[in-house]
């Protein structure tokens, strides 16, 4: 059985929830091209979408790119298909391949783009760079009989409510009595129609995030005994995990600036950095930020770091930095394709647990416009 592309792209915004990407117009997240209205037999990972992608995923019978650079950048006027970006356009909708985009919220997820790149260059226990928003949350109360209120709490809590800190599996319970009075067109699980009953139950309480809010109602749904199920959800002035651009972190074994931009080309998989520093500066806190992130060097420094790692720096706010005392390494912009067989692993899985026999391909082409001579 093939999934739906709604299917696909549920599991991807598990990864990726779209409430984390920026709120700015100009970053395009979400379908551009094509339609889910279809079964995926073979999803293709790319960083960027050119006509060699293209190419590629049509050899490989791809019926879906999810890709983390747009290929639509501003609204269209105009679609000609003798220019190159009408061309991909063209070839796309002939080939019937849908589009797909995941980039500020992959790169802002829990366990994405900066995750994944601060795992590789030895970052531990990473933290935003610039924090941009913490996830809401609520606090879930439900009533349920006594006789259910393992199977509910279960549910709930296996549904991913309950997580403080490092505990999981949180909950606070108390006994007491629930009445009730079953009218005409019932059918109650406990007592008779037009006779008031009371009935032990358990009030169970816990905390949800914002992001699982639905999925953890629905668990606790399906799992309650009752026809009309009695809860409650509350917003806290607590709030739940940090997101926001890049991450910080002290490195797993201090080295010289020179030796870390080794660490960067050698993890990173790039021929070639651009260092701004005294080579033989020793590095204890590092960050990092996918992309083009070199204005956030202030942020960087604010936050202990002695190396920012990112792309696309250029020449005044190289010298910027450098007079502020913090160092950068530029692996540059396509040093982000680490995401793809990142992203195409993680989908796989999902599809795999759910007996899905959708496919997970990552694309081979490197699309790194630049060449060092």
């Amino acid at each position: 059985m093939f999934a739906k592309g709604q299917t696909v792209i549920q599991y991807m915004e598990q990864l990726a929830p779209k409430h984390l990407a920026y709120p700015d117009d100009k970053d395009r997240i979400g379908l551009q091209l094509g339609t889910l209205q279809k079964e995926i037999r073979t999803v293709m990972v790319a960083l960027d979408v050119n006509e060699e992608v293209v190419d590629e995923a049509i050899q490989a019978g791809a019926d879906l790119i999810i890709a983390h650079h747009a290929i639509i950048f501003r609204p269209l006027r105009h679609i000609q298909t003798d220019s190159p970006a009408g061309k991909v356009y063209e070839r796309l909708i002939k080939h019937d391949i849908a589009v797909y985009i995941a980039h500020t919220n992959l790169d802002n997820a829990e366990w994405g783009m900066n995750d994944w790149m601060a795992e590789a260059l030895g970052i531990q226990n990473p933290v935003p760079v610039d924090e941009t928003q913490r996830e809401q949350l609520y606090k879930l109360v439900v009533f349920v009989p006594a006789t259910h209120a393992d199977q509910v709490r279960e549910a709930v809590l296996n549904a991913g409510a309950g997580s403080i800190g490092n505990y999981s599996h949180c909950s606070f319970n108390v006994d007491g009595t629930g009445t009730f009075l079953p009218q005409e067109g019932t059918n109650p699980f406990l007592g008779s129609v037009g006779k008031m009953e009371q009935a032990a139950e358990v009030r169970i309480e816990t905390i949800v995030p914002h992001g699982i809010r639905g999925s953890v109602i629905q668990a606790m749904l399906k799992a309650h005994p009752y026809e009309e199920v009695a809860y409650d959800v509350y917003p806290l002035d607590l709030k739940g995990k940090a997101y926001g651009l890049g991450r910080t972190g002290k490195l797993e074994s201090e080295m010289t600036l020179a030796a870390f931009a080794q660490v960067v080309k050698e993890k990173l998989d790039v021929p070639h950095v651009r260092v701004v520093g005294d080579p033989d500066r020793i590095v204890k806190k590092a960050a990092v930020i996918g992309g083009s992130g070199s204005r956030y060097y202030q942020a960087a420094r604010f936050r202990g770091a002695d190396v920012l790692v990112t792309g696309d720096v250029d020449y005044h706010t190289a010298q910027d930095a450098l007079a502020a005392g913090i160092a950068l390494i530029d692996p540059g912009h396509n040093a982000e394709k680490i995401m793809k067989a990142k992203v195409a692993d993680w989908l796989q899985e999902q599809l795999g647990k759910h007996r899905y026999d959708t496919k997970v391909i990552a694309s081979a082409v490197n699309t790194e416009p630049f060449r060092f001579m």
